[in-house]
């Protein structure tokens, strides 16, 4: 199948976009909540969701994982951003489609990813 590449690339980017979403549960989200006086508020979150405690304690796993994650998906977009679209106009408009919306959604992770970074490893050594 021609389009194989940018359904991986398209995968790939949601993957990203997902575990992207998880450094700022690990990392952004407990320093934004607890830095405004919303402590409490974190813990009923916690609570409610243990999983975020997993998260918080093996940041250095998500955040690693999530950028090989997105680094991936750079790369399969940059690899296939000259391969051509079919000729059906129907293929063609989901082809379009697609390759527009996986960029939009790894310019998303990578934006996510970075609040993370930010909140996760850069914060507690600057405060």
């Amino acid at each position: 199948m021609k389009n194989s590449g940018f359904n991986k690339s398209l995968g790939l980017s949601y993957l990203s976009l997902f575990t992207s979403l998880g450094t700022i549960f690990c990392c952004a989200l407990p320093a934004l909540l607890v830095s405004i006086g919303l402590g409490a508020t974190f813990a009923s979150l916690v609570g409610v969701f243990p999983q975020i405690v997993w998260l918080s304690e093996h940041k250095v796993l998500v955040l690693s994982l999530s950028g090989v994650l997105i680094a991936s998906s750079f790369i399969l977009l940059y690899l296939n951003r000259n391969a051509p679209c079919p000729i059906d106009p129907d293929l063609a408009k989901a082809c379009r489609f697609s390759r527009k919306w996986s960029i939009r959604i790894l310019v998303l992770s990578s934006v996510f990813w970075f609040i993370g970074f930010a909140f996760g490893v850069i914060a507690p050594f600057v405060l």
